[in-house]
């Protein structure tokens, strides 16, 4: 098969277009510039979007001995990922720009391209597996390394997608991996993985917010209240800083009058209402998601398990679906789950789908 390898400049997609080019693959290796200006993105080893990277990933195909190109997708990127990113937050949601990144970016517009210029499939680093199913569908799977695994954000890849896709890393183990670079002489082995939100150059998702939403945004501004006794404990600056579940930074001074931390409960855009109270509030055993995406045949109703954050853990769930809305019943329930983000649904190990969480629904106070 002609291969298109997507290259970061770290040591899995180095490993990845290594070993496709050594299943015999005819094997092309890219780079995507994915920032209009690289210095404002991370620095040095923490992302992937940096002139460093760029060339950490040339001397790695250079090693392997494949034809390398950079692709700017810059624009794209940004009216996709980063603009997505700062109108949710704008919204009083809290998206996963990876997710969008891998549904927009690497596996839309890659992988478009790519097909277009009569490649076959399109290789990454990711930790997954594909395995063909008895119906002759492909099927994602969780990768055999558990603390490296990333099938939840590709869970917005659909069959096609996948039919052509390859993640050579699925059946390692990261240590393996780093092994196998170095012994191929190349010299990203030992390069720390990236972190955080690529994008965001100190890691600073709020103080980033505050600086390309600031007085624009239109919640700017407003209180934080209390949730039991409804006294108003202190203002702030706009609600993008904040995310349902958070403990830290919330600046109120008063504690509360058991003396436990209080966590954000509730985030109101329009009037820029910040609720808080007590960890045992943020519990939810229901979701209500949209915009579905199936990497396979849809289900009518599962009972198998979701995945609510990267590296999460699953909780068990009944997950009932309705043309374009997904109904998710949580038998074990969650804790600081807020609107915006992916709900990824799974069957054993096999990836379902993926919905994006529109709402939720507490536990009851007396439950």
């Amino acid at each position: 098969m002609r291969v298109l390898a997507a290259m970061s400049g770290g040591v899995d997609s180095a490993v990845a277009a290594a070993r496709a080019a050594e299943a015999g693959h005819e094997v092309t290796g890219i780079h995507l510039a994915l920032s209009r200006n690289p210095a404002s993105y991370r620095s040095g080893a923490r992302g992937c979007c940096t002139i460093e990277d760029s060339n950490d990933a040339r001397r790695a195909a250079d090693v392997i001995g494949i034809p390398f190109y950079v692709w700017d997708l810059s624009d794209r990127f940004h009216e996709d990922v980063v603009e997505d990113f700062m109108d949710e937050y704008a919204a009083g949601r809290t998206p996963n720009p990876c997710l969008r990144c891998n549904e927009k970016i690497k596996f839309a517009a890659v992988l478009d391209r790519a097909l277009g210029l009569g490649f076959d499939a399109v290789a990454t680093g990711h930790y997954a597996q594909l395995r063909t199913g008895a119906d002759g569908l492909i099927e994602m799977h969780r990768a055999v390394d558990d603390g490296k695994d990333q099938s939840y954000v590709l869970g917005v890849l659909d069959q096609d997608q996948l039919a052509h896709s390859l993640f050579p890393l699925g059946d390692s183990r990261k240590e393996d991996v780093r092994r196998e670079a170095a012994a191929r002489g190349l010299l990203v082995a030992d390069k720390p993985d990236s972190h955080d939100i690529c994008f965001v150059a100190d890691g600073d998702n709020a103080g980033w917010l505050r600086e390309k939403l600031g007085e624009k945004a239109p919640n700017h501004g407003g209180d934080i209240v209390d949730e039991a006794s409804g006294d108003v404990l202190g203002r702030h600056e706009g609600t993008y800083g904040f995310t349902i579940g958070q403990r830290k930074g919330l600046r109120i001074g008063r504690p509360a009058p058991d003396g436990k931390p209080r966590f954000v409960l509730d985030i109101e855009p329009v009037s820029g209402t910040v609720t808080v109270g007590p960890r045992e509030r943020l519990a939810v055993d229901r979701l209500a998601g949209i915009r579905p995406r199936w990497c396979g045949t849809v289900p009518g109703r599962l009972e198998g398990t979701v995945q609510l954050r990267a590296h999460g853990e699953e909780h068990r769930a009944v997950v009932t679906t309705d043309g374009d809305e997904v109904a998710i019943e949580l038998l074990d329930p969650a804790y600081g789950i807020a609107p915006g983000q992916a709900a990824v649904i799974y069957d054993g190990t096999r990836v379902v789908g993926s919905a994006t969480i529109a709402s939720t629904q507490r536990v009851p106070a007396d439950a």
